[in-house]
């Protein structure tokens, strides 16, 4: 166990190893970016010819997917691995973008909302918690959040919260997101 000064964190046996936190973290955000692409991929796929918002799902694909290439990159360069639950969430991202879209333009956009506040609050606290040990990786969580945050802006511009159940359909978004955040850290 560290000694009790003020040189730096204090670790308890059994907590990750500050090289193993940058892995998780690596880890949950390849997932996450991931996941991101495939609902927009299922949005896209069910809305995708709307003039307005085939664009508009377009431009939030294309900035996925740079996300999930940086972080592909990340992973390799750092040798984390992947979570384990990519085949699942593959199938769950696609599912849950192509299923709101066919619920309307308005669902797809809460469930972009739900998402993004998620993604925000999640890229927050990794970099609070990075603190001034890994400034570039901090900058990247940093730009993304902030392109995650013009996600969440288009879904409100563009009549998320006139969704018939909106609360109810963001609160369940919201805490299927943070599951798969709390599971694909660990496996």
């Amino acid at each position: 166990m560290q000694s009790q000064t003020d040189n730096g964190p204090k670790y308890l046996p059994g907590d990750p190893r500050p090289e193993q936190r940058v892995e998780r973290m690596l880890r949950v955000d390849h997932a996450g970016e991931f996941g991101a692409v495939r609902i927009y991929s299922g949005q896209k796929a069910v809305l995708g010819k709307s003039k307005k918002t085939g664009a508009l799902l377009a431009h939030m694909l294309e900035q996925e997917q740079v996300h999930l290439k940086t972080f592909e990159g990340l992973i390799k360069k750092r040798g984390a691995r992947p979570t384990a639950l990519m085949p699942l969430w593959h199938v769950a991202g696609w599912a849950l973008g192509a299923g709101t879209a066919a619920l309307g333009e308005k669902a797809a956009m809460a469930c972009t909302v739900a998402v993004e506040e998620v993604i925000d609050e999640h890229y927050a606290d990794q970099i609070e918690a990075l603190g001034n040990d890994e400034p570039e990786l901090a900058e990247t969580f940093e730009k993304f959040r902030q392109e995650e945050l013009e996600h969440r802006d288009i879904g409100l511009e563009h009549g998320a919260e006139k969704t018939i159940g909106y609360a109810p359909l963001t609160g369940l978004i919201k805490n299927g997101s943070r599951l798969a955040i709390w599971l694909s850290e660990r496996f």
